[in-house]
């Protein structure tokens, strides 16, 4: 499936209206941006999450070279896996402006799965997606409960960026969160079902709410991020 290619200008009245058009009424909630550039200014990553400047927003941008086994956030590969990996190639995620990604991603390949396990429960993730692929899924888990899965074919009707880079296959940055207690979750599970590659980069968490995303872009129309704001504070 070809993910198409949007134009993605959204004024601050556009971001409401996106905000009123949830996918969803549900708590557990997708929403896709462009992202942005890393908080230290550069360019050539892929895209960040806009809350990545917070305090409380951990990020895991992969650029060492390996997936992090120790802090909030510990990754494993499937068992017997040896085709999913960390590394550089020319399926990285673009940046938030079509940019080139120069640095290493989190590939997982045909009928791979890595698990990311939590120190404790989350609120939110956030991940640089792309290029978009048939069968690039997202499971959430609380314990062994499964809360919420999400694929391709999910956002598929959503606005997708810079598609051009990829033959057509969309970038983005997608945002998770669950607005209800019941619906923290402590494990994500990234598979890719059936062949294809699922690649993405530049994960963020965090155990609090985020700020609507929606919202966000829209106060970028008009002059300032809500994360602009508060860095400069």
């Amino acid at each position: 499936m070809k993910l198409t290619q949007a134009l993605f200008g959204i004024t601050l009245a556009g971001a409401l209206a996106l905000v009123g058009q949830a996918q969803s009424a549900q708590a557990f909630n997708l929403k896709l941006t462009k992202g942005a550039d890393s908080p230290t200014g550069i360019t050539t990553q892929g895209a960040y999450s806009e809350f990545a400047g917070l305090s409380t927003v951990t990020t895991v941008d992969f650029n060492s070279g390996k997936v992090p086994t120790t802090g909030f956030a510990k990754y494993s590969f499937q068992a017997n896996n040896n085709v999913s990996s960390v590394k550089y190639d020319k399926w990285g995620p673009a940046g938030a402006n079509g940019q080139v990604n120069q640095s290493k991603h989190l590939d997982v390949n045909a009928g791979n799965n890595v698990t990311i396990t939590l120190d404790s429960k989350a609120r939110y993730f956030g991940i640089n997606w792309g290029a978009m692929s048939p069968g690039n899924t997202f499971s959430f888990y609380n314990g062994n409960t499964l809360i919420k899965s999400y694929s391709t074919e999910t956002v598929a009707p959503l606005a997708l960026l810079h598609a051009q880079q990829h033959g057509g296959e969309g970038n983005g940055y997608a945002h998770f969160s669950a607005s209800e207690k019941s619906e923290m979750f402590d494990r994500i599970v990234i598979s890719q079902v059936g062949q294809g590659g699922f690649e993405s980069d530049n994960h963020s968490f965090s155990v609090q709410a985020v700020p609507e995303p929606g919202i966000m872009l829209g106060l970028a129309a008009i002059g300032g991020s809500v994360w602009a704001k508060r860095k400069r504070r």
